[in-house]
């Protein structure tokens, strides 16, 4: 149903056109939103913090993760790829890692991508690409790379962008209630800590806080490829990935959160392709 209102002579133009522009240009279907905000992210954090080893090393992650995409989709799928999620791998690979060298940037964006095309069970590839590859550098090559911590200080700018450009594209996708269940699990695991430990509440919590923390939280556990379906079960799930965080690390795993989503993500994804395959299945 047509729903416009024709305009009589000498009325001025109604401001539709400019609010259905602005609509369509935060909605899920702008593929360039994302990265546009993330790049604002690196872009601020680097401007103010000189967050980065060097922009050079964040250049050929970014590189890399488009030039591996496009190469992969060409040979597996045989066409031409849309470039916005390689380009997000690549630059939350270049934010998140740390390492003096230029080749653990290289070598993880070309193991992120290749977990999409690789790593795949009923059409649908199980790990978040930059989770499986940050995860696995830091485990494979601890003495070579480490991951983003203290680069952003104590300062409260930075979180409040995170906060702030994260909080756009979570809305996009109505995914808040993914992060509101991983941080209020974090926050009672904290204190669970804190009994364990004998450290004060508040210094278990401090994590939370970082901008690594945030990055996870509104970036990596609320990926849609990689997410499970429906409200319950991606609560559920996050919950779980604190659980399976608070373990590793009252196990002294310095990298915890990373391990957690690459422990419970890909584990949660196959019991979910199952259930929905089994479902679907003819009685």
């Amino acid at each position: 149903m047509n729903t416009a209102v024709a305009r009589g002579p000498g009325e001025t133009p109604t401001t539709d056109g400019r609010v259905g522009r602005l609509s369509r240009f935060f909605s899920p279907n702008n593929r360039y939103l994302p990265p546009l905000l993330i790049t604002c992210i690196l872009l601020g954090g680097q401007l103010e913090f000189g967050v980065l080893e060097s922009a050079g090393r964040t250049l050929l992650a970014i590189a890399t993760s488009m030039v591996v995409e496009i190469v992969l989709a060409r040979v597996v799928i045989g066409k031409w790829p849309h470039l916005a999620s390689a380009y997000i791998t690549g630059i939350s690979v270049g934010i998140l890692l740390r390492s003096p060298f230029l080749w653990p940037y290289a070598l993880c964006s070309s193991l992120s991508i290749l977990s999409k095309y690789v790593l795949r069970w009923r059409g649908r590839h199980l790990w978040n690409p930059s989770n499986f590859g940050v995860s696995s550098m830091l485990f494979l090559y601890p003495a070579a790379v480490a991951s983003l911590s203290i680069q952003w200080g104590n300062s409260l700018w930075p979180m409040i962008t995170v906060w702030c450009i994260g909080s756009i594209i979570i809305y996009r996708l109505k995914r808040f209630h993914i992060c509101a269940s991983y941080v209020g699990t974090f926050l009672l695991l904290s204190w669970i800590r804190s009994e364990v430990t004998g450290n004060p509440w508040l210094s278990a919590v401090a994590p939370l806080t970082g901008p690594m923390y945030q990055l996870f939280v509104f970036f990596m556990i609320t990926d849609p490829p990689t997410t499970v379906r429906g409200w319950l079960p991606q609560c559920m799930v996050a919950s779980l990935v604190a659980v399976a965080e608070m373990g590793l690390r009252l196990n002294g795993v310095v990298d915890a959160p990373y391990y957690a989503l690459f422990l419970v993500g890909p584990v949660a994804n196959a019991v979910d392709l199952a259930i929905g395959s089994r479902r679907a299945a003819p009685s």
